[in-house]
Protein backbone atom coordinates (compact mmCIF):
# COMPACT_ATOMS: atom_id res chain seq x y z
CA UNK A 1 0.00 0.00 0.00
CA UNK A 2 1.00 3.49 -0.86
CA UNK A 3 -0.21 6.29 0.47
CA UNK A 4 -0.74 9.10 -2.28
CA UNK A 5 -2.15 12.06 -0.30
CA UNK A 6 -3.80 13.66 2.51
CA UNK A 7 -7.25 13.97 0.50
CA UNK A 8 -9.70 15.14 3.33
CA UNK A 9 -10.78 15.77 6.90
CA UNK A 10 -14.02 15.48 7.91
CA UNK A 11 -15.79 17.82 10.67
CA UNK A 12 -18.76 16.53 12.53
CA UNK A 13 -21.30 19.50 12.59
CA UNK A 14 -24.64 20.77 14.69
CA UNK A 15 -25.81 22.71 11.73
CA UNK A 16 -24.45 21.68 8.00
CA UNK A 17 -25.95 25.21 6.69
CA UNK A 18 -24.55 27.31 8.91
CA UNK A 19 -21.45 26.14 8.85
CA UNK A 20 -21.51 25.95 5.16
CA UNK A 21 -21.89 29.95 4.92
CA UNK A 22 -19.07 29.76 7.37
CA UNK A 23 -16.32 27.90 5.33
CA UNK A 24 -18.55 29.38 1.77
CA UNK A 25 -18.51 33.19 2.51
CA UNK A 26 -15.70 33.98 5.69
CA UNK A 27 -13.16 31.44 4.44
CA UNK A 28 -13.61 31.54 0.73
CA UNK A 29 -14.22 27.91 0.02
CA UNK A 30 -15.57 26.78 -2.82
CA UNK A 31 -18.36 24.66 -2.64
CA UNK A 32 -18.08 21.12 -4.43
CA UNK A 33 -20.02 18.24 -5.68
CA UNK A 34 -21.04 15.44 -2.85
CA UNK A 35 -22.01 12.00 -3.53
CA UNK A 36 -25.43 11.03 -2.31
CA UNK A 37 -25.33 9.91 0.61
CA UNK A 38 -27.93 9.65 3.36
CA UNK A 39 -26.93 11.88 5.87
CA UNK A 40 -26.72 15.36 5.77
CA UNK A 41 -23.35 17.24 4.70
CA UNK A 42 -21.58 19.90 2.74
CA UNK A 43 -17.88 19.17 0.58
CA UNK A 44 -15.70 22.05 -0.20
CA UNK A 45 -11.90 22.29 -2.22
CA UNK A 46 -9.18 23.31 -0.52
CA UNK A 47 -6.34 24.24 -3.37
CA UNK A 48 -6.02 21.62 -6.22
CA UNK A 49 -6.40 18.33 -4.39
CA UNK A 50 -7.47 18.49 -0.76
CA UNK A 51 -11.19 18.67 0.23
CA UNK A 52 -13.04 19.73 3.64
CA UNK A 53 -16.14 17.07 4.20
CA UNK A 54 -18.94 18.61 6.77
CA UNK A 55 -21.00 15.64 8.14
CA UNK A 56 -24.16 16.96 9.66
CA UNK A 57 -24.87 15.32 13.29
CA UNK A 58 -27.52 13.30 13.56
CA UNK A 59 -28.61 10.47 16.50
CA UNK A 60 -27.67 7.66 14.13
CA UNK A 61 -24.20 8.23 12.60
CA UNK A 62 -21.93 7.79 15.23
CA UNK A 63 -19.85 5.71 13.44
CA UNK A 64 -17.59 5.73 10.56
CA UNK A 65 -18.04 7.21 7.76
CA UNK A 66 -20.38 10.03 9.55
CA UNK A 67 -17.66 10.12 12.96
CA UNK A 68 -15.01 12.89 12.30
CA UNK A 69 -12.02 11.89 10.67
CA UNK A 70 -9.05 12.30 8.10
CA UNK A 71 -8.64 10.13 4.41
CA UNK A 72 -5.83 9.18 2.29
CA UNK A 73 -5.91 8.51 -0.81
CA UNK A 74 -3.80 5.15 -1.28
CA UNK A 75 -2.81 3.02 -4.44
CA UNK A 76 -4.76 -0.25 -3.79
CA UNK A 77 -8.17 -0.82 -1.87
CA UNK A 78 -6.74 -4.64 -1.60
CA UNK A 79 -3.31 -4.13 -0.51
CA UNK A 80 -4.51 -1.66 2.05
CA UNK A 81 -7.04 -4.47 3.25
CA UNK A 82 -4.15 -6.95 3.36
CA UNK A 83 -1.24 -4.71 5.29
CA UNK A 84 -4.61 -4.35 8.16
CA UNK A 85 -4.63 -7.72 7.73
CA UNK A 86 -1.12 -8.51 7.99
CA UNK A 87 -0.84 -5.91 11.22
CA UNK A 88 -3.72 -7.74 12.92
CA UNK A 89 -5.89 -4.31 12.84
CA UNK A 90 -9.24 -4.19 13.45
CA UNK A 91 -11.31 -1.97 10.58
CA UNK A 92 -14.48 -1.92 8.53
CA UNK A 93 -14.95 -2.19 4.85
CA UNK A 94 -13.93 -2.10 1.85
CA UNK A 95 -17.40 -0.30 1.42
CA UNK A 96 -18.17 1.29 -1.42
CA UNK A 97 -19.04 5.31 -1.15
CA UNK A 98 -21.96 6.49 -3.59
CA UNK A 99 -19.75 7.53 -6.00
CA UNK A 100 -17.99 3.90 -6.93
CA UNK A 101 -15.14 5.05 -4.46
CA UNK A 102 -13.86 1.83 -2.09
CA UNK A 103 -13.17 3.15 1.43
CA UNK A 104 -11.91 1.12 4.92
CA UNK A 105 -11.95 2.77 8.14
CA UNK A 106 -10.03 1.91 11.30
CA UNK A 107 -8.98 3.96 14.22
CA UNK A 108 -5.77 4.89 15.27
CA UNK A 109 -3.85 3.90 18.97
CA UNK A 110 -5.90 6.66 20.29
CA UNK A 111 -8.96 6.15 18.75
CA UNK A 112 -9.30 8.55 15.77
CA UNK A 113 -10.97 7.29 12.85
CA UNK A 114 -8.80 6.98 9.87
CA UNK A 115 -9.95 6.65 6.20
CA UNK A 116 -7.93 4.60 3.25
CA UNK A 117 -9.76 4.70 0.27
CA UNK A 118 -9.40 4.80 -4.10
CA UNK A 119 -11.21 7.13 -6.42
CA UNK A 120 -14.29 6.07 -8.36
Amino acid sequence: MKILQLNHVALNVDDVERSSRFYREVLGLPVMPRPAFSFPGAWFRIGADQELHLIGRTPENREPPHERHFAFRVDSIESARERLEEQGLEYRGPQVRPDGALQIFLRDPDGHVVELFTGP
